[in-house]
C-alpha cells in the first residue's frame, strides 16, 4: 500500500469514529443541560425522574442574584422534567426587562398526548389559558396542579439562547431558583411557590441556571 493510501485510510477511520461518537445514544433522557454556574448561578438539589416539580429550601449563605438595576432573591430551589405546552415571548412590560419569555409547562396528566389533544391551550398577557369542550379530559383541579405558566429569567447568554430555540411538544429539564425581583426603584415580582395555587400571583418566576431540550 503506498503512503497515500495509507493516510487516506487513516483519515477515513478517524472520520467514522467522530461520526459515531458523535452520534446521541437512543438510551439518552435528555441532552446536556446548558449550565450558568459560571455567572454566579448554582444549581439546586435536582429532580430525579419526571413527575412534579421538586421544590428545595433556599441554603443559608446563597445571596440574592445580582442583575441589571435589580436584585433576584431566591425564595425557593426548583427543579423540572416537564412538557412544554405552549411558549410565548414578550418584548414591552415591565416583566420582560427580565423575562423575555413564558413557557406554560405540564407534568404527569398533563403532558400526555391524549389528555393535550382534547385541551385548547394559549397565552396571553403573562397568562396561561386552557378550556375543553364538552367533559374535561382530566379532573379540572389536576389540571391546574399539573401544569403553571412560568416566567424564565435566563441566567446568562448560553440559557438564552437555548431558550430561544424551545418550542411545543418538547420535553425539557429546567434548573433554578423561584425569585423575587427587586428592582432598584422599588418595583416588585415575586414568584408563586406552590403548585396549586390559581389566578393572580399563581405564576412561577424562575432564575434559569440550566436548561435542556429534547
Amino acid at each position: 500500500m503506498t503512503l497515500n493510501r495509507v493516510l487516506l485510510a487513516c483519515l477515513l477511520l478517524g472520520l467514522a469514529g467522530w461520526w459515531f461518537s458523535a452520534r446521541p445514544g437512543r438510551g439518552d433522557a435528555l441532552p446536556a443541560a446548558v449550565h450558568a454556574g459560571g455567572s454566579g448561578c448554582p444549581l439546586p438539589p435536582s429532580i430525579t425522574r419526571r413527575g412534579p416539580p421538586l421544590q428545595s429550601d433556599v441554603p443559608g449563605g446563597l445571596a440574592p442574584f445580582p442583575m441589571a438595576g435589580s436584585r433576584l432573591v431566591p425564595l425557593a430551589g426548583f427543579s423540572l422534567d416537564g412538557r412544554v405546552l405552549s411558549r410565548k415571548d414578550y418584548r414591552s412590560g415591565r416583566e420582560a426587562e427580565w423575562s423575555p419569555t413564558d413557557l406554560a409547562l405540564g407534568w404527569d396528566g398533563m403532558a400526555r398526548d391524549e389528555v393535550l389533544d382534547r385541551l385548547d391551550i394559549r397565552q396571553s398577557g403573562r397568562w396561561y389559558h386552557y378550556r375543553w369542550r364538552d367533559d374535561p379530559p382530566l379532573p379540572p383541579r389536576e389540571i391546574a396542579s399539573s401544569s403553571a405558566n412560568m416566567h424564565m429569567i435566563p441566567a446568562s447568554t448560553e440559557v438564552a439562547r437555548t431558550l430561544a430555540g424551545i418550542r411545543a411538544g418538547q420535553q425539557v429539564r429546567i434548573d433554578g431558583w423561584l425569585v423575587e425581583v427587586q428592582a432598584d426603584d422599588g418595583w416588585r415580582w415575586r414568584s408563586s411557590t406552590s403548585r396549586t395555587d390559581t389566578g393572580g400571583g399563581a405564576c412561577e418566576v424562575v432564575y434559569v441556571c440550566g436548561l435542556s431540550a429534547m
